[in-house]
């Protein structure tokens, strides 16, 4: 997002001038840092004595003019750093970025502790350089995931997390199965606690998943039904001994194709009229009934299904373990 999208209302030259602060301060965190460094290696005597010999007339100069005033210096940085947290919690106060106006300095305290001259806090302005580099990122000015070195980090970051987490994920799974297998009324409190408080939804969830099941699957293939229905009716009309017995008799064909065709519609409008009255109420009543009569039967556990219910249980967890176990950071980055 650039800062013209941003801001769409900001105007150009505070637009340019906020740009060109941002740019000014990182500078300055940076030859501030830069400093630091060299002031506290200039205070390492191998290496001042070093300096002193290859160039003394430098030496001279940095020992009198700047460490000798280094912290008047430093506060001279400090008071641009004040005023660079001041602007900020001033812009996201008229931004309204967080949900109190008095949140900024939390957010960002290592700008705020960054600021106090001390040798201790000092060193917390390098994370100014990365909220800065940051904030450039955000409107615009740089993309730092082009960056070899963000590339860099973030692929070993990714490794590094992914890596943590799967082996935290497998102790877990590895203790919960300990658990089933220490716990011999594992599936007993599992019925007791989990499923018998959710009874009625689930005797309701089956009734409604049968009633969908079977009234969907009787739309698809009604016309097979149907021909079925007729096929069976005559197959049992062609088989029966009275049927062939009556067909032998004057004008017994035209009767016992007529009976065929009434006993095969007859059949045909019972069928409908059963697949019409799954959906009624008095059906959905008789099969939660049903549900209802056999629901703690199904849930009786015997020593043989308790321990294949925890079988099942453990085989599903140690297949989520070789799930999680295995590096996927490996095909991302290979």
């Amino acid at each position: 997002m650039s800062v013209r999208e941003r801001y769409p209302r900001l105007p150009k030259a505070v637009e340019f001038a906020h740009i060109g602060w941002d740019f000014f301060i990182l500078a300055l965190v940076v030859i501030n840092l830069g400093l630091l460094i060299f002031d506290s290696l200039f205070l390492l005597n191998p290496i001042n004595q070093s300096i002193a010999n290859i160039a003394p007339g430098f030496h001279a100069f940095y020992d009198d003019t700047i460490h000798s005033r280094f912290f008047r210096i430093d506060l001279i940085f400090v008071g641009f750093f004040v005023a660079d947290v001041l602007l900020g919690w001033l812009a996201a106060i008229i931004e309204r970025r967080y949900h109190r106006w008095f949140f900024y300095p939390f957010v960002h305290w290592y700008d705020v502790l960054g600021c106090i001259p001390l040798a201790g806090f000092r060193w917390l302005r390098i994370l100014r350089v990365f909220s800065l580099i940051n904030r450039l990122h955000r409107l615009g000015m740089i993309n730092v995931t082009r960056w070899s070195a963000y590339q860099f980090v973030a692929k070993y970051y990714d490794i590094l997390l992914e890596e943590l987490s799967d082996r935290i994920a497998l102790r877990l799974l590895g203790n919960v199965q300990q658990q089933i297998q220490a716990n011999d009324s594992f599936t007993e409190r599992v019925v007791e606690r989990v499923v018998m408080p959710h009874k009625a939804q689930l005797i309701h969830e089956i009734t409604q998943r049968l009633e969908e099941t079977v009234g969907k699957s009787y739309q698809r293939n009604r016309a097979d039904i149907m021909a079925y229905i007729s096929e069976l009716v005559g197959r049992t009309l062609r088989e029966s001994p009275e049927i062939q017995r009556l067909r032998r008799l004057p004008l017994g064909q035209p009767a016992a194709s007529a009976m065929e065709a009434s006993l095969s519609g007859v059949a045909q409008r019972l069928v409908d009229e059963l697949a019409l009255g799954i959906h009624s109420e008095e059906f959905r009543q008789l099969v939660e009934r049903t549900a209802d009569s056999g629901f703690e039967t199904w849930l009786t556990v015997d020593e043989g299904s308790h321990r294949v219910t925890e079988q099942v249980l453990y085989d599903i967890l140690e297949m989520i373990k070789e799930q999680v176990n295995r590096q996927r950071w490996k095909d991302r980055y290979e």
